[in-house]
């Protein structure tokens, strides 16, 4: 059970309600995680604009995105961001199978070496950012990733971060 009440979208003020908008406009619903960051709107628009601008927009594909959100989620054992983004894939049309693929096999997903490349260097800055080696990040470029694209990988790995740790905090339940 959460650990606090998801504030009623029909109780907001006009700011959030502006949010809630763009965020049920964005997924046809308003995810229980922007429902509980409701109860302080700077925090909630903050973060929307955030989410908005590292997973909505950008170079990288929506699939490297999720993948990282899933992964990351996966290593830091946060279940609502799992199950979140396990059904953002399948909403981009990536199947279970290889959804699973994905989360058990990873070098065997159907992935770009470049992708694949970046994907491990955000998991790794998610665990031991200190032991990234020069070498790490140069496997990166030499497959094709430019700075712009690292640096977005490494976003989504901190948007996921804070989210799952925020979320696990709280225990907000998915909805």
């Amino acid at each position: 059970m959460s650990r606090i009440a998801t504030v009623d979208p029909a109780l907001v003020d006009s700011q959030v309600e502006e949010i809630f908008a763009e965020i049920h406009a964005a997924f046809g619903r308003i995810p229980n995680l922007f429902k509980t960051y409701a109860h302080h709107p700077p925090l909630l628009e903050a973060n929307w604009y955030k989410v908005k601008r590292v997973m909505m927009e950008g170079v990288l594909p929506r699939k490297v995105k999720e993948s990282i959100a899933v992964l990351i989620s996966i290593d830091n054992s946060c279940s609502y961001c799992i199950a979140a983004h396990e059904g953002a894939l399948q909403s981009i049309g990536i199947s279970s199978e290889e959804i699973k693929t994905i989360e058990t096999d990873f070098e065997n997903a159907e992935f770009s070496q470049k992708e694949k490349n970046l994907i491990k260097l955000a998991r790794k800055a998610n665990s031991t950012p200190l032991q990234i080696s020069d070498e790490e990040v140069e496997a990166a470029r030499a497959a094709g990733a430019t700075d712009a694209e690292i640096v977005e990988a490494l976003g989504v790995m901190e948007v996921f971060t804070a989210f799952n740790k925020f979320l696990d905090t709280l225990q907000v339940e998915l909805g």
